[in-house]
Formats: C-alpha cells, sequence, structure tokens
C-alpha cells in the first residue's frame, strides 16, 4: 500500500471518529437537558399535590375565604393543564409553563398570608408543616431551574462551538431555551384580601 493511501484512511477514520464522538455528544447532553427539565415539571408536580391538602387545612379556619381558596384551586387546575414536550422544547412553550405556575405561585402567596388572619390557623400544626413542604418545594424549583439552565448553557455552547456547529447544522440539533425569569417577578407580589 502507498503512503498516500494509508494517510488518507487514517485521515478519514479520523474524521469518522470524530463525527460519531460529536453526535453522540451532542444526543447525550440533549437527554440531560431533557432530564433537567423533567426534574423542573417533577418540582411543580410535587407542589400541586401538596396543594388540596393546604386547601383543606384552611378550609375548616377560614371558610368564608372561599375567593381565595378557589383561586388557588383554578391556578392548579389551570398549571397542570399546560405540559411541555421535552422533545421540543421552545421559549414559548416553557414561557407558557412558567406562566401558568406563576399563578399558582400567586394564588398560594395569598392562601398563605390568610394564617395572619386567623390565628388558630397560624398555630395548626398541619398548616405550618403544609407550609413548610410549600417553601421546601418552592426552593427545589428554584434548584431544578438553575439545573435546567446550566444544562441548557453546557449543551447550547457545545452546539455554537467551531468546528461543533457545523455538525449540529447537519444533523439538525437545535439550541435549547432557557428558563427565564417572568415578566415583572422582580417586583414583589402584593397580597390583598
Amino acid at each position: 500500500m502507498k503512503k498516500g493511501t494509508i494517510i488518507t484512511i487514517a485521515v478519514v477514520a479520523a474524521v469518522a471518529v470524530w463525527c460519531v464522538g460529536t453526535y453522540n455528544g451532542f444526543v447525550k447532553k440533549e437527554e440531560t437537558v431533557k432530564k433537567a427539565w423533567s426534574q423542573v415539571e417533577n418540582q411543580y408536580q410535587r407542589r400541586s399535590d401538596l396543594i388540596p391538602n393546604l386547601v383543606s387545612t384552611v378550609k375548616g379556619y377560614a371558610a368564608h375565604e372561599s375567593e381565595t381558596l378557589e383561586s388557588v384551586i383554578a391556578a392548579r387546575s389551570a398549571a397542570t393543564s399546560v405540559t411541555v414536550d421535552p422533545n421540543n422544547l421552545t421559549a414559548q412553550s416553557i414561557a407558557d409553563y412558567q406562566q401558568a405556575q406563576g399563578q399558582v405561585g400567586a394564588a398560594l402567596s395569598r392562601l398563605i398570608a390568610l394564617r395572619e388572619s386567623y390565628p388558630d390557623l397560624k398555630a395548626n400544626q398541619n398548616f405550618l408543616e403544609l407550609q413548610a413542604q410549600l417553601e421546601g418545594t418552592e426552593n427545589r424549583i428554584s434548584v431544578e431551574r438553575k439545573r435546567f439552565n446550566d444544562e441548557a448553557q453546557n449543551y447550547n455552547t457545545s452546539l455554537r462551538k467551531f468546528p461543533n456547529n457545523i455538525m449540529a447544522s447537519i444533523f439538525g440539533f437545535e439550541q435549547m431555551p432557557y428558563f427565564e425569569a417572568a415578566e415583572g417577578s422582580h417586583k414583589a407580589p402584593v397580597v390583598e384580601f
């Protein structure tokens, strides 16, 4: 065999190995982003699962606060109806999901604020435990959103680097959107009764 043929075969083999490695790397990072998104949804689901218990506990003490309780139930229902397909993460689908979850957060803020109006509720162990669970869940949601954004950044950076960007465009890999703060979230919510 000629030396030129051996060099050509070696170069083609090196390029093929690089292409396969790059493609597989994209697939792995894309799946990591999807997994991170699943964890975000998991924590929001945890919050939705806690809401009926919290509402039931508050109902016993604040029966005439039906508007607040109904808004929590309605927000939870609306939020659980909004789903995002991890295989089709778009900025709009994440924004829609975030908006629905934001409505739940606002309704929960009003519900939690009821404790000031009802001293018995304020001291009720079940309410305190559920409130602590919700606070913990909100922290978990924040952590999972950050993890999702970290994984999306890692994936997006990998796609945009040269020469990976060439491979990404050939195989149709697209950037993942970030989970961004909701419009007006820099302002503290106003809780009124």
